[in-house]
């Protein structure tokens, strides 16, 4: 398996990126193709003394540029070069921690979406008690028609069942209320589509919900699922500052932050986007992963182990079901 890797994307490139393929090509049995500087990069492998594949890119495109102009200007971009890569067959997959809008036009241009989905999704994986659900649109459309709900559940189902191994997914449609008749015009018309869709449809499901397990995969538009990863992100974060503010104060409490401290770092490292280093872009004709912009080295080796078993899945001949 070759997973070409973008080495000048993201907050913390090319060190962090560098550091995660290392630890990836140790850990995972896979070929892994670094994008971007070959002077940068050289500096950076020769301190782990691993070789690695290296593919010249001569530009890259920063996260404050326009992503359609930035990917038509910059052919020799390290996203445009290792978007090729797995359009001419010399890498299975494609990971970056670039920009999103970036990453997202060049799939679009450079790979095409899968006959019969009109509108790619990013699909996003989140810890529950029981497991993982998955959520999309994350961002990729922030204005959907209710053909486009239909079509991410499809491609969640299909997700779902290829990569993260259910059966038989519960998909459920994020909304106000529980009742079909709840919510906006895009949400209403939206439930009647999925419920005539061949798929295990379970109804409305509500933000409180999102985390219950009730369902395996939930669509919504890209608005208000970017709202939801970023509320996400944010609150994992505080709720910690305040358990520890809170056990802080006084010898009892320090006494019970010692002996809580193990459990709290296992909760942190459950709910950080570290442990789901990758989102899938769902509806291009490749697989293709976007690593957070802020990603370091636990969060890129974390992302290409989900690309790998994404490769392994066969996604995209799954999703030939749908043309």
């Amino acid at each position: 398996m070759r997973i070409a890797v973008d080495a000048m994307g993201g907050d913390f490139a090319p060190q962090e990126i560098i550091k995660g393929a290392v630890e990836a090509a140790r850990l995972f049995p896979i070929e892994i193709i670094l994008v971007g500087d070959p002077e940068k990069i050289f500096k950076e492998t020769k301190k782990s003394r691993q070789i690695f594949k290296v593919v010249p890119a001569s530009e890259v495109i920063a996260m404050n540029e326009p992503p359609i102009q930035a990917i038509k200007q910059k052919a020799d971009a390290s996203i445009n070069v290792g978007l090729s890569l797995v359009k001419e067959g010399k890498a299975d997959a494609f990971v970056s921690a670039g920009s999103t809008g970036a990453v997202m036009a060049g799939a679009l241009f450079k790979l095409g979406r899968i006959p019969g989905i009109e509108r790619p999704a990013i699909a996003t994986e989140f810890p529950i008690p029981s497991g993982k659900v998955l959520l999309l649109d994350m961002g990729a459309n922030v204005d959907c028609k209710p053909r486009h709900l239909e079509q991410f559940a499809l491609m969640g189902s299909l997700y779902a069942q290829s990569v993260l191994h259910i059966n038989h997914p519960r998909i459920g449609l994020l909304n106000i209320g529980e009742e079909k008749e709840k919510g906006n015009e895009l949400t209403r018309e939206t439930w009647s589509l999925l419920a005539k869709a061949p798929l295990n449809f379970i109804g409305n499901v509500e933000g409180k919900e999102i985390l219950s397990g009730r369902a395996d995969v939930i669509v919504c538009d890209g608005f208000v699922g970017n709202l939801i990863l970023k509320f996400g992100e944010s609150i994992s974060g505080s709720i910690l500052q305040l358990l520890k503010a809170e056990l802080s104060r006084g010898i009892v409490s320090r006494l019970g932050l010692s002996l809580l401290y193990p459990a709290l770092k296992n909760l942190q490292k459950k709910i950080s986007y570290d442990t789901y280093g990758g989102a899938p872009l769902l509806g291009i004709s490749g697989v293709v992963f976007k690593a957070h912009g802020r990603a370091r080295a636990e969060a890129v080796k974390n992302a290409i182990r989900e690309t790998s078993e994404a490769v392994s899945g066969n996604i995209i001949s799954c999703f030939s079901k749908l043309g």
